[in-house]
């Protein structure tokens, strides 16, 4: 293997990413000559990226990765997995709608309004796609979802990462958490992200840096009061205990590896994807293997 091999990664700007990374970017660990390069950019980007296989290894969306697997494997540790929460569908308040609805309720509800959401390519609008089918959806970037519902430019808004813990106190009430639907209907924790690495790079090595990977998220949760310190810059709005709290729902056992549940929720999740029509063909997952 050449010493000082350049590698890219792409990983969002958020406090989960950065804590599961943080023994890389501070060189914690031992990356046996690698040189990863990370690029910090949203996971639509990312997504979008990744359909040109633009990055070595990356962040990407479970929804996403149907697109791409031509080009990528999946790399078996970096999830993010809901495990009985997950996206929240939000807004200002909750007019017409009874005080304990029914999910067909919540559904009539929703599908007469417009939803703002970011980016198609995104799990969490494949998951409400599961929930509702077609509706009116409105593609904005992540951090301006709360804006375009706050003005009424939508009328509902699909929130991603730290939003999940901070939308109540904007104002804004929840009309849906799409992983504690996805556990009621499938007993499965919701898929949301994932990392990948390109197929051009050779096995052995690929297996290689999965390890790498492995150890770096193995690092911060050992090391946990200095790898959330380190998260705080990407923290948006959050204080140190509910970072700490968000890097806990996604930065988890999962994420060291999906294992045999984390595997059988991405299959059921894009599986489902396929027959509702919403990707074109059925996904057959490929998993990079740890070194024997």
């Amino acid at each position: 293997m050449p010493a000082n091999k350049k590698l890219t990664l792409g990983h969002s700007p958020d406090p989960d990413d950065a804590f599961m990374f943080y023994a890389l970017a501070e060189r914690k660990i031992d990356t046996r000559g690698y040189d990863f390069q990370h690029i910090l950019q949203d996971i639509q980007t990312l997504n979008e990226r990744c359909t040109r296989a633009e990055l070595d290894i990356s962040a990407i969306s479970i929804h996403a990765y149907s697109y791409v697997l031509d080009h990528y494997a999946l790399l078996p540790c970096g999830a993010s997995m809901g495990d009985g929460y997950g996206p929240v569908v939000v807004a200002v308040s909750r007019e017409d709608l009874p005080e304990n609805p029914t999910e067909n309720e919540i559904r009539a509800w929703l599908l007469w309004r417009r939803i703002a959401v970011p980016g198609a390519m995104t799990s969490a609008y494949l998951a409400l796609r599961l929930f509702l089918g077609e509706f009116d959806a409105m593609q904005v970037p992540f951090d301006q979802v709360f804006d375009y519902v706050a003005s009424g430019r939508s009328h509902a808004g699909l929130i991603i990462h730290e939003g999940q813990l901070t939308y109540a106190a904007g104002g804004f009430v929840k009309i849906l958490d799409l992983g504690e639907w996805w556990r009621q209907l499938t007993s499965l924790p919701l898929p949301l992200g994932g990392n990948v690495i390109r197929k051009s790079i050779p096995p052995a090595e690929r297996s290689i840096i999965a390890s790498i990977l492995r150890e770096s998220i193995q690092y911060g949760l050992d090391h946990r009061i200095e790898a959330v310190e380190h998260s705080m810059p990407l923290a948006r709005g959050l204080n140190i205990p509910m970072a700490d709290q968000f890097i806990g729902m996604y930065v988890n056992d999962f994420t060291l590896d999906y294992g045999e549940t984390g595997r059988r929720a991405i299959h059921e999740f894009l599986t489902r994807a396929h027959e509702a029509g919403v990707i074109p063909a059925p996904v057959k997952l490929e998993f990079v293997q740890y070194p024997a």
